[in-house]
């Protein structure tokens, strides 16, 4: 059974960064899109970032501003966040893009993790 497992999560101070590392178990993860998404609170869930299975092409959501890095290995992907701001608040979730489809299919996904709580605060 496919298996993600977030962690690096924490409190920051405005301008600070966080790099948070996804681990995905029992299932070939190198050929699948994996995905970052957050939810802040009181707002609906956004992506944030996608990568492709081999790591060569990523997308970002325009919101990060060039702040942000999706990285992966064949069974971690990372997300590297820097100048962190409030609005960088809330739950962030890894996510497998299901039916091994590209990141620019849509957002469909079939296995998450639990997520884990950034939150930017002075």
């Amino acid at each position: 059974q496919p298996h993600l497992v977030e962690s690096g999560g924490g409190s920051v101070q405005p301008g600070g960064y966080l790099t948070l590392s996804c681990t995905a178990s029992g299932f070939s993860a190198d050929r699948y899109s994996m995905a970052w998404l957050r939810q802040a609170p009181g707002k609906e869930r956004e992506k944030v970032a996608c990568i492709n299975p081999t790591g060569s092409v990523a997308n970002y959501a325009d919101f990060v501003k060039a702040r942000f890095a999706i990285l992966r290995t064949t069974h971690t992907i990372s997300l590297q966040m820097n100048l962190l701001e409030p609005d960088d608040t809330g739950v962030y979730y890894c996510a497998r893009v299901m039916n091994r489809q590209t990141c620019d299919s849509g957002d469909n996904y079939d296995y998450w993790g639990q997520g884990t709580q950034v939150t930017v605060s002075s």
